[in-house]
């Protein structure tokens, strides 16, 4: 990564930090056997170092920004066991970062540092009760506990400004991640047979994606045939398929942290039946509509409103509904998502659209008494003037998707 942009990020980070206000970062911690090391999104986002245990520490005073690192200490007699850590030297060369010390000195240093603290932020969001405390959440309890007079605060109210909006090296990122996403998709549409089970689906997928070089994906995909399809979040992928299911997908690559989420459905037979047809003709309809109203200074809001309205009348149409009130029997999520580092990315549901935002776009239509789960999704680059489909590749219309289904044999 050019060194330039991991500066502008550090500096955009102090520039929004008051005197007396210290950023306390955690990479994540080191994998257990079997997984592979996926670096924390924050602490990437400021440093671009893919090494466990770290600390990334900003903090200002006198109108003056410090930037420093505290990484692990490198023991010569491990290192024909683990191999080599990486020095303070190579730290400094990769992060642009001068001040590298060893994790062994950061209690020290940073006990110092919050003599003079008033507020102090760090990456201590939890999703639930039920989440697991992390040293980060360790270090907030001894913090609080010595030194009672610190504010301490989670660091999203300084993080959602920067990563919201994304810059060239991060859009590239994204487009990768769709590209080596459309690769598996494609071996999928080309492959699958009735029969065949849905984890036979996945592993195309993990294959055609980590041969490219991304050791993740961005989250647990969905492979759902059938009646799974009218389940939003299937992730069991261990049911045989029909012979004229559809599947549904819902997956995307991890390319250097950044995030593809795609949904393709597609007849496992390699034709549609008129019914099918239908139900997924009025989802394609609305996925391109509502694609055509993104724009800089639309909501999300605006984009989930108008989705429902258009939903609501394709019920009608499929005669599924008599009454407007049901249509979330068939439909009971949004249509979109900031996408970035993390899924669903930093920024609010109700968040208004600006340049170098990344959102789906996701209608569907699920009907489990029909054996119909239809969801088509695609990511959109929120542009100066519209919006760039970045996913455009990746077949969606009837004809297309047919013709990329090759049977063997």
């Amino acid at each position: 990564m050019d060194k330039k942009i991991l500066q502008k990020r550090r500096n955009d980070l102090g520039n929004q930090l008051q005197n007396n206000e210290v950023v306390i970062i955690f990479a994540q911690s080191a994998p257990a056997y079997p997984r592979y090391f996926l670096q924390d999104n924050n602490f990437l986002y400021f440093t671009d170092l893919e090494i466990p245990d770290a600390v990334f520490v900003a903090e200002k005073n006198q109108d003056k920004v410090n930037f420093s690192l505290f990484i692990d200490r490198g023991i010569p007699e491990m290192v024909v066991w683990e191999g080599a850590k990486l020095s303070p030297k190579e730290a400094a060369e990769i992060s642009a970062i001068d001040q590298v010390h060893h994790l062994d000195e950061f209690k020290w240093n940073l006990s110092r540092t919050l003599q003079a603290t008033k507020k102090c932020y760090l990456n201590i969001k939890v999703q639930s009760l039920d989440s697991d405390l992390k040293k980060q959440h360790k270090l907030s309890a001894e913090i609080k506990q010595k030194f009672p007079y610190i504010i301490l605060q989670d660091i999203s109210d300084l993080i959602i400004p920067l990563r919201n909006i994304k810059d060239k090296y991060e859009i590239n990122c994204i487009k990768k991640a769709i590209e080596h996403t459309r690769e598996g998709i494609i071996s999928i549409l080309k492959n699958a047979e009735p029969g065949m089970m849905e984890y036979e689906l996945e592993a195309l997928l993990n294959y055609e994606i980590m041969r490219r070089g991304d050791m993740h994906l961005g989250f647990k995909p969905i492979i759902a045939s059938g009646k799974n399809a009218a389940t939003l979040h299937y992730i069991d992928n261990n049911c045989r398929i029909g012979k004229n299911d559809l599947i549904l997908l819902d997956v995307g690559a991890l390319h250097k942290n950044y995030n593809a989420d795609i949904s393709r459905t597609f007849p496992v037979a390699g034709k549609f039946t008129d019914r099918q047809a239908e139900v997924y003709e009025e989802v394609l309809k609305i996925n391109k509509a509502i694609i055509e109203k993104v724009k800089p200074g639309i909501s999300l809001t605006a984009l989930n409103e108008a989705t429902v309205e258009m939903i609501t009348a394709s019920l009608f149409k499929l005669k599924l509904i008599s009454d407007k009130s049901e249509y979330r029997k068939y439909y009971m999520h949004s249509v979109s998502h900031h996408l970035g580092m993390d899924t669903h990315d930093v920024g609010s549901r109700v968040s208004v659209l600006e340049p170098g935002n990344v959102i789906t776009v996701e209608p569907g239509i699920y009907i489990p008494d029909e054996n119909i789960g239809v969801r088509i999704e695609d990511d959109i680059l929120v542009t100066e003037k519209g919006y760039e489909n970045l996913s455009v590749d990746i077949p969606k219309e009837i004809d297309d998707l047919v013709a990329a289904i090759i049977k063997r044999g």
